[in-house]
């Protein structure tokens, strides 16, 4: 079993930044891929970036990349999420989430509760 706590939301200013955090707690953090997840009102969850159990291997949705980076510190059971150049488009709930093993841009074994990030233009 695996607990995630996400953090960082808040409301910010159109091109500035934010870090998002998730702390995971159960054993075995360094076995899971991490991933970001984040639904909008009235819209579809949607993937936004990923990271693989030792942070080899990352993946971005396109309408983030070169804005958005994910890291992660295995030896802090924290997976980061860190937000450049914000859009009012961006505003949305994110959460967190973790995958057995796998990489994994869409299902996923365990889910967080969600950090609000509202962008205001």
């Amino acid at each position: 079993q695996v607990q995630l706590v996400e953090s960082g939301g808040r409301l910010v200013q159109a091109g500035g930044s934010l870090r998002l955090s998730c702390a995971a707690s159960g054993r075995s953090f360094s076995s899971y891929s991490m991933a970001w997840f984040r639904q909008a009102p009235e819209k579809a969850r949607e993937f936004v970036a990923a990271i693989s159990l030792s942070g080899g291997s990352i993946l971005y949705a396109d309408s983030v990349k070169g804005r958005f980076t994910i890291s992660r510190d295995n030896a802090k059971n924290t997976v980061y999420l860190q937000m450049n150049v914000l859009k009012p488009e961006d505003t949305a709930v994110y959460y967190c989430a973790a995958n057995w093993r796998t990489i994994s841009t869409t299902a996923q074994n365990y889910w967080g509760q969600g950090t609000q990030v509202t962008v205001s233009s």
